[in-house]
């Protein structure tokens, strides 16, 4: 494993490098639907990705936001997300990041994830602890949801009723609350105690793909929405420290089995 974490690790931080290189420098912006976007430098840091993977891994499959599947059956997996927090990175808002994960037969085995602009390079391979620039990282202690600092998904115009019918028991509950804007973001501040768990009800598997092995390694925990495992499937997410995991899925479940 370890040619192919130090593989995503290079990988991430080129395209990373490109992004912040070009921050502010956006010549095209193409709609994917529903106030869905994707730029030139999505798609060129995406590129920079795969073309790495496949001069060492011509076998392992892909899963790109930008780029489509490939090779999905392969043993080896890696799901792309080239430049994660698209919208705040359109508006200027330097919240972005660079997510890499790496399946083998259908299990997260490595993560990496990398934010160009302070620097921060986050990774783990299965058994082997988690890390942020080389230094060991573990999830918040907090038992009680009335110390936990939270993220919850700033899509809430894809379901409002039910989200924010969520989010107002959360916030009953809870110390405070944040929106992000970017699953590397999010998870990556929940891998290191800064946060304490998150809610994603619309995030595809490249969101949250890269954090998977970082949560874990660190001792949180990642499920469904609904506390199954997640999947190159997944739609939508609960991290945690493990401790509020519970607590949390409660909540949420209990809504929605009410809408």
């Amino acid at each position: 494993m370890g040619d192919i974490v130090n593989l995503a690790i290079d990988a991430a931080k080129e395209a990373g490098i490109y992004l912040l290189n070009n921050f502010g420098k956006i010549s095209n912006i193409e709609s994917k639907g529903d106030r869905n976007l994707a730029t030139n430098l999505d798609k060129e840091a995406e590129r920079m990705i795969v073309d790495k993977i496949k001069s060492k891994f011509p076998g392992h499959g892909i899963l790109a936001e930008e780029g489509g599947a490939s090779d999905l059956e392969s043993d080896f997996l890696w799901i792309i997300d080239p430049l994660d927090g698209t919208h705040n990175f359109i508006r200027n808002i330097n919240i972005f990041g660079v997510s890499i994960g790496i399946l083998h037969r259908n299990k997260f085995v490595a993560g990496v994830v990398y934010m160009p602009v302070d620097d921060e390079l986050y990774a783990a391979e299965k058994g082997s602890g988690a890390y942020k620039n080389n230094e060991q990282i573990k999830v918040s202690p907090n038992k009680e949801l009335k110390e936990c600092s939270i993220s919850f998904d700033s899509t809430i115009r894809y379901s409002p009723d039910v989200m924010l019918d969520v989010l107002g028991d959360l916030a009953k509950e809870v110390f405070n609350i944040r929106m992000f804007g970017s699953s590397a973001r999010i998870l990556s501040y929940l891998a290191e105690g800064k946060l304490d768990f998150a809610v994603e009800f619309c995030d595809r598997p490249w969101d949250f793909a890269g954090s998977v092995s970082i949560i874990e390694e660190a001792g949180g925990k990642i499920t469904d929405l609904k506390g199954s495992s997640v999947t190159h499937k997944t739609i939508g997410y609960i991290a945690s420290n493990g401790i509020t995991h519970g607590k949390v899925q409660k909540i949420v479940l209990s809504r929605l089995a009410r809408s």
